[in-house]
């Protein structure tokens, strides 16, 4: 699974990413000049970014550090204020994760903070401004509010151009088995879902304090790619459905709010009773108190795996809580929060996705039913996936490749990339889109249909493609395994524009197209029940509406056995 991105602020071409220290900022003590913003708690000093003239708040904290008996817990609102001022100059350590995006920047378990970015014009109007919240992806296992790949100087300076300015503030959660623990231990505690629980009280933060720093409580929106996407669709549905006031607009890249993965708990007590004994803590009266007195080396040794990926597997799950049910039972029933949104996926997701090495139909249905993919198909459902999916190569993606195989990646890689990519995003968003439609609330949807510099041919318009673009990171700020613009054509930088501009004007007015111009050639047009359409972004041709019936009869299969999917 390639992982998503997430990105803060910039580092170079004048950002200051980490070229400042890293670790905690909110150590008492009166800082030197810089921005102020005086919020609940006391007052906090940021730093200036003369390049795009504005000011950088860093390493906030929004909760209590979730340490000692606050490990494994649901997080705390912070409970003190003081005098003075206190440094928040620097980004705070990210929460601890496995995989690459975890691997470049310092952790611990210190790191429940947000990152506030705006224009230096700021501080000088006493009007307040529409908010974007980025929710960062990485699989619920790795990234960060720090990560340079999302270049929110950009994004926010090109908001200023366009007349459509915004206060941005991204984040970090708590991730893998240090946010996703589950066990019958852990829920009879209450104690579930804990990273998306932090995201939680982050934006009730946000809606405490953002004022202090020009923002409007009233005019937030959240938005995320993958995991950062599924969880704005888990917080589209959490407590029901219940609307808290907390955002009012929310934007989703490849994911939302039917998970990719199964929501049910299957196989977590097995892993909880591992890592209990591995530590030492079966004999304890409290398990999961004895969890949170283990040093963190020693824990942290056993939710590491190999090559620095995660040893087990916790992701988000129903626990009857702030998940109550299903995302697909919820969106059938209507039961979300009524904002206008923004869903969209890539063209060739399922190439970051699908399997390799499989050259019969027979190996494949295998692979469904045998479970390797992470859950065991039931015989008939898999049997309709092979009749909706045919070994057509032509049926697959990506599509440039015509009817080409490529047997190097496996016979069947072709055909069996498509139904992956449907499984695990473009038949959630397009049911998102749906239920949105259904209950009367605007949608734009989208699919977006370009390959970047940094993906491999073969990869087409894959997973995360299109997130380098909403940020309009021309530089490719982060990107350590090559840049996403580098040595393609100007159109696709006006892509990138065009994607910026769009997503700046949904967070101000609600309406992507308020800050594209009279004159653009590109209109976005709201999701139908009568006219299910989306928007196709594209830089070789310009950007268009198409039908949104791309793969109609196997999607709206998958969708209509969600539940067997425990999804």
């Amino acid at each position: 699974m390639k992982p998503t991105l997430l990105i803060a602020l910039s580092s170079t071409l004048g950002g200051i990413g980490h070229a400042l220290p890293a670790g905690s900022t909110s150590s008492p003590g009166v800082s030197g000049p810089g921005p102020t913003a005086h919020v609940r708690n006391g007052t906090y000093v940021g730093v200036t970014n003369a390049h795009y003239n504005q000011e950088f708040f860093l390493g906030i904290p929004y909760a209590q550090q979730p340490v000692g008996n606050l490990r494994f817990t649901v997080p705390q609102p912070l409970n003190s204020s003081w005098e003075g001022a206190r440094d928040a100059k620097a980004y705070s350590d990210s929460c601890v994760g496995y995989g690459t995006d975890s691997i470049w920047y310092p952790v611990s378990e210190e790191c429940l903070t947000l990152n506030v970015i705006r224009d230096a014009s700021v501080a000088a109007d006493s009007s307040l401004l529409p908010v974007g919240v980025w929710i960062h992806g990485g699989g619920f296992v790795m990234g960060s509010g720090a990560d340079e790949r999302y270049n929110m100087s950009a994004i926010v300076a090109n908001a200023h151009r366009i007349g459509k300015p915004f206060i941005g503030v991204t984040l970090n959660y708590r991730l893998s088995a240090w946010g996703y623990l589950g066990s019958k231990e852990v829920s009879a505690s209450g104690n579930t879902n804990l990273g998306l629980r932090d995201q939680r009280l982050a934006l009730q933060w946000i809606q405490e304090n953002i004022a202090a720093f020009g923002g409007d409580p009233d005019k937030v929106t959240i938005f995320g790619e993958s995991a950062g996407g599924m969880s704005v669709g888990s917080h589209l549905i959490a407590y029901g459905g219940r609307d808290d006031g907390l955002f009012r607009g929310a934007i989703m890249e490849s994911g939302g709010s039917i998970n990719a993965a199964p929501m049910n708990t299957t196989g977590y007590q097995g892993m909880y009773d591992e890592i209990v004994a591995r530590v030492g803590c079966s004999s304890a009266r409290d398990t999961l108190q004895c969890l949170r007195e283990v040093p963190f080396q020693k824990l942290n040794a056993v939710f590491n795996g190999t090559w620095g990926n995660p040893a087990y597997s916790f992701w988000p799950a129903v626990d009857g809580d702030i998940i109550r049910e299903l995302g697909s039972v919820q969106l059938k029933n209507l039961d979300f929060v009524k904002v206008p949104i923004i869903a969209g996926t890539n063209t060739d997701e399922g190439t970051s996705f699908g399997p390799r090495g499989i050259n019969t139909t027979e190996q494949w249905y295998r692979y469904l039913t045998s479970g390797a993919s992470g859950f065991k198909v039931p015989p008939p459902i898999a049997e309709e996936i092979l009749v909706l999916y045919p070994d057509d190569p032509s049926q697959g993606i990506p599509a440039f490749l015509g009817s080409q195989r490529i047997p190097e990646n496996g016979y069947q890689w072709r055909r069996t990339s498509a139904y992956a990519g449907d499984y695990s995003m473009h038949a959630n968003r397009r049911r998102q889109c749906e239920a949105w439609a259904e209950s009367g609330t605007p949608a734009y949807c989208y699919r977006f249909n370009m390959r970047t510099a940094e993906n491999d041919y073969l990869s087409g318009a894959g997973h995360f493609s299109e997130v380098a673009f909403v940020f309009n990171n021309i530089a490719g700020q982060g990107y350590h395994y090559g840049k996403p613009f580098a040595g393609m054509p100007p159109r696709y930088a006006d892509l990138s524009v065009l994607m910026a501009s769009m997503w700046a004007s949904f967070i101000h007015d609600l309406d992507p197209n308020s800050g594209i111009g009279e004159n653009s050639d590109v209109y976005w047009e709201g999701y139908a029940v009568d006219q299910p359409v989306d928007l196709v972004f594209d830089a070789n041709v310009t950007s268009y509406m198409e039908p949104d019936t791309w793969r109609k009869e196997g999607i709206d299969f998958i969708n209509s056995i969600a539940k067997a999917f425990w999804r």
